[in-house]
């Protein structure tokens, strides 16, 4: 019976003409978030006496919700769900006094976009809807909509010039090592001697400096086609890669320090230098790899290190550090060719170059502990808390100072007879970094270095030694309700429902923290913008703070493990993390952190959920809070 009655709505909407309804009109505006994420509006005027319903309507109803239809390109991704305010639910006379959600006079629905065109573009689609009031409903034609984007760039090539930038400068840093530095007057000598004209000599030069590019850039392409995107992007959290590195740079550090030097099968470079007497082309690409083939005992530790860092920037990320490694190297080559005068002005070999790779060498065992920290997050086991890695790089970074200032010595070190204003600047600026660290071990944020040491609540005095923030009475309170400490000295939930449970008898809302022990923006989230006395105040008092890590890797029960699908694959969730992991993929379709969601009791987003890269401000961040309280005490 109510589907006829729905059906007699429909020709009456249709037929009627004399009496024709348009009770909801509807205007459409953008609002800019970030550089590359837009906010869509779709704004409903309702006439009075009439209602549009909601999104999100009882199943078995026969009254149609409201929809909204994209016509998806590659221009653009949906990157939330149409966000809508809480709606009126009351007793529906035109369906049997059912309750239904439904909204008058005025509604906006939201929808976040991210921009992934630099040209500009429309995006346009089709809302269906249902309006009502206590007599009649209608069913007017689907209504488009269109917007007219900027295109911009997108904020992974951003990243990807940053990874380039720093491959470059590492690059850098490899060409001023004992092993690459003096082959630069060697290589250029042999080019102008052995070619008949300035031309030939420049143009072999530049046919030598493609080579080194190709073979290093081919070493990206092999590390990312034999791990894959997907494997490269889970490293970040991997405990047995994070330990792996670990060693890796510690072996690295120690070669550099002149403890043995890492060689390549003298075979190998045999071959090599045969495969030159063979001339033209080939006989210059194999002379390119030959230097890189010598070089490794500098560049080897060098390239690893850049390797480990750029496999987190996905299939792409191994890659553009290579192209940026390379280019810094084969640049010297080339441009010493065409303008051999220019060797006049390179300094000398000598003693300098060994203390570069010393100086190369605490920098690798300093970045090492960041990846055995990791391990230690991931796994809980508190062997390497804050205190203690802070302790760690103050002893490195003072051991440094020291070897500039001429206080150390290692094997293959000459003697110093007098300090260079360069040395004694990198020893200034290494030595303010250590007495900079000091405080570190009472609690001090060190916001400088945030990204490097565990956060501040992974700690043995996670409120500052000699702090105890109004004694144990109040932490045991906190215990026995399933809070813990976290980030900034604020109580946690670790666990869903237990959070939940907590909200809704202490009448709260509910911010869920998707996060990671071996996140590094999500410890920049917390040094950064958890920090602000406004927004600690916030999450400490006015709502719930869930924070549920990703890469937990404690087992759940045998009883409560499961398998589901996840991404068309199938996927056994067996630990904590892994649950977790299902939760925010599955509800939220998203896989990043930091990743953040408002909820009421009834588990509804009241604002659109939030990342790291929208909301990685302490204004943004703050707004973001404000508008889901705002849509909470409504």
């Amino acid at each position: 019976m109510k589907r006829l009655l729905v059906i007699s709505f429909i020709f009456i909407s249709l037929f009627a003409s004399a009496q024709m309804y348009d009770p909801v009109q509807w205007v459409f505006s953008k609002e800019k978030i970030s550089e590359n994420e837009i906010e869509l509006q779709f704004k409903a005027h309702i006439e009075e006496n009439w209602h549009l319903y909601s999104q999100h309507l009882p199943a078995g109803v026969d009254a149609y919700p409201t929809e909204f239809i994209f016509l998806k390109t590659e221009n653009y991704e949906l990157i939330s769900e149409m966000f809508e305010p809480e709606p009126i639910r009351k007793a529906d006379a035109m369906f049997d006094n059912l309750i239904l959600p439904y909204f008058e006079d005025e509604v906006v629905f939201r929808k976040r976009i991210r921009v992934e065109s630099a040209d500009d573009f429309k995006i346009s689609g089709e809302i269906s809807f249902m309006s009502c009031d206590e007599s009649q409903c209608v069913f007017p034609p689907l209504t488009p909509f269109s917007f007219d984007i900027e295109g911009v760039e997108n904020g992974e090539r951003g990243s990807m010039w940053w990874l380039f930038f720093i491959a470059f400068m590492s690059g850098f840093a490899a060409l001023i090592t004992p092993c690459v530095f003096p082959m630069i007057p060697l290589t250029v000598s042999f080019f102008t001697k052995k070619s008949k004209t300035k031309a030939k000599g420049i143009a072999n030069a530049i046919i030598y400096g493609i080579s080194i590019i190709v073979i290093y850039v081919a070493l990206g392409v092999g590390v990312s086609s034999i791990f894959g995107a997907d494997a490269l992007n889970n490293m970040a959290t991997n405990v047995y890669f994070n330990i792996g590195f670990f060693l890796l740079l510690i072996i690295f550090g120690a070669s550099f320090l002149g403890a043995f030097d890492i060689q390549l099968p003298a075979s190998w470079t045999n071959k090599s230098i045969e495969a030159e007497g063979k001339g033209g082309l080939i006989g210059i690409f194999f002379m390119a790899f030959t230097l890189a083939l010598v070089s490794f005992s500098c560049t080897g530790p060098i390239v690893g290190t850049l390797l480990v860092e750029a496999a987190t920037g996905g299939y792409m990320g191994p890659i553009i550090g290579m192209l940026g490694f390379s280019l810094a190297i084969a640049l010297p080559f080339t441009l010493f060719a065409a303008f051999p005068g220019w060797l006049n002005s390179l300094p000398q070999s000598g003693g300098w170059l060994n203390s570069v790779k010393v100086t190369l060498g605490f920098l690798e065992i300093a970045l090492a502990f960041k990846f055995l920290s990791n391990a230690d997050l991931v796994l809980q086991t508190h062997w390497l808390e804050r205190e203690l890695f802070i302790a760690i790089w103050i002893v490195i970074f003072g051991l440094l100072t020291m070897y500039l200032l001429g206080f150390l010595r290692f094997a293959h070190d000459s003697d110093l007879k007098y300090i260079s204003v360069s040395r004694l600047s990198v020893a200034i600026l290494t030595g303010t970094l250590t007495v900079y660290m000091i405080p570190g071990l009472w609690g001090a944020p060190l916001k400088i270095i945030n990204a490097f040491p565990p956060p501040m609540h992974y700690s043995e005095s996670p409120y500052g030694v000699g702090n105890s923030q109004g004694g144990s009475l109040i932490l045991d309170d906190h215990i026995k309700t399933g809070q813990h400490l976290g980030p900034q000295g604020i109580m946690v939930f670790h666990d869903y429902k237990e959070g939940i449970a907590y909200a809704k008898e202490s009448n709260k809302p509910v911010v869920i923290d998707f996060t990671g022990w071996a996140c590094v923006n999500c410890r920049k989230m917390e040094e950064q913008v958890w920090s602000d006395k406004n927004v600690k105040n916030m999450l400490s008092n006015d709502v719930v703070l869930i924070s549920l890590y990703v890469d937990e890797r404690m087992d759940l029960p045998k009883h409560e493990q499961y398998e589901t699908t996840l991404a068309g694959k199938k996927k056994k969730v067996k630990t904590t993390g892994d649950k977790w992991m299902v939760l925010q993929a599955n509800n939220y379709g998203t896989n990043s952190q930091p990743y953040y969601v408002f909820l009421n009791h009834n588990e509804e987003q009241l604002v659109e959920p939030a990342n790291y890269q929208d909301y990685g401000t302490v204004e943004l961040f703050t707004d973001w809070l404000n508008r889901g309280l705002k849509e909470y005490k409504k």
